[in-house]
């Protein structure tokens, strides 16, 4: 049963795509992940913001290539001491087992990999910590972002409203971030906030519901 569920899900991709699949075929036929997620304007002197660490990989990578202080948040236990683990000894990564979002407070997170997600309720959950970013930014004294990498399974929404209404996102000079179509409103929730986001940042490459990128474009 399995094979003929997957056997025709795989069919359906292929002659009747849904508008995010012929987004991510353009995405990986660009090469984005190789190339688009790792070329950005940094140095050794660049700070980086990874929202949804899971196994530290793109921290890896982009750390790799400039040598920037990375700070990592994932939420889930087992995942950030495996990140923690990896970088052992590398002063310029901090990892922090935590998400960001709109308030400060305790969630549910259901678990599943890189899918891992506060609006997935069934299978094993979590509880987990959330901090309000206004309060992280502030009490970390962040004036300046260069790139926040931001693929949080829905959580995108509530972070990036609450950077828009404190102003924060002004500070951010890359915002690189995967939405999610987790509700029936998320897509108009996530042209608000785009919308919001033009006063200040305007986009350097867009992939419907895969990836995209927003650059600062005032100063």
């Amino acid at each position: 049963m399995r094979f003929l569920i997957k056997l025709r899900r795989s069919l359906q991709k292929k002659f009747f795509p849904s508008d995010r699949d012929k987004e991510i075929r353009r995405w990986k036929s660009d090469l984005g992940d190789q190339k688009l997620r790792l070329d950005y304007d940094l140095n050794a002197e660049s700070v980086v913001m990874d929202l949804g660490g899971y196994r530290g990989e793109w921290a890896h990578d982009i750390h790799s290539r400039y040598g920037c202080t990375v700070h990592v948040f994932e939420p889930v236990v087992s995942f950030a001491e495996g990140i923690a683990g990896r970088f052992k000894g590398n002063a310029s990564i901090h990892v922090h087992c935590c998400g960001l979002g709109k308030e400060t407070r305790t969630e549910l997170i259901g678990l599943s990999a890189d899918a891992s997600s506060m609006f997935q309720n069934d299978g094993t959950l979590e509880t987990i910590q959330m901090i309000d970013a206004a309060d992280w930014f502030q009490r970390h004294n962040v004036r300046q972002v260069d790139l926040m990498k931001i693929n949080i399974e829905g959580g995108e929404y509530e972070l990036l409203e609450r950077l828009l209404d404190t102003e924060l996102a002004f500070r951010v000079e890359n915002f690189q971030v995967q939405f999610h179509n987790i509700a029936a409103d998320s897509e108009s929730r996530m042209n608000a906030i785009l919308h919001r986001l033009q006063s200040t940042h305007q986009p350097t490459y867009q992939y419907h519901f895969v990836w995209e990128n927003w650059q600062r474009s005032v100063a």
